[in-house]
């Protein structure tokens, strides 16, 4: 049976890295790329995990803020203790059972 997975966002810790503080310091940067959302929707991006998100706003991010997706977004096994989720590996092979 395959490993569940899910995901951490990291787009607030990402921000703080590189001076971004107020989540409406991304709106203008947005803006400047096409992308127009309201106070409150860039509020939710930062803050909350997004279940949904477009190509374009994800795009945009990485080039905003001069990053990888790997450093939005962390792969992490589903399940587990609640507050303590597992890195997402890959199974291996055991010989000999």
């Amino acid at each position: 049976m395959a490993a569940k997975l899910d995901y951490r966002w990291h787009l607030r810790t990402v921000m703080a890295e590189r001076g971004m503080f107020a989540t409406t310091d991304l709106i203008e940067p947005l803006a400047r790329r096409g992308i127009r959302l309201s106070s409150s929707q860039v509020y939710r991006l930062v803050v909350e995990r997004p279940e949904r998100l477009s190509l374009k706003i994800l795009m945009a991010l990485l080039d905003i803020l001069d990053c990888s997706m790997s450093e939005l977004i962390e792969p992490v096994a589903a399940g587990g203790t609640a507050g303590r989720t597992k890195k997402a590996v890959l199974p291996r092979l055991v010989s000999g059972i």
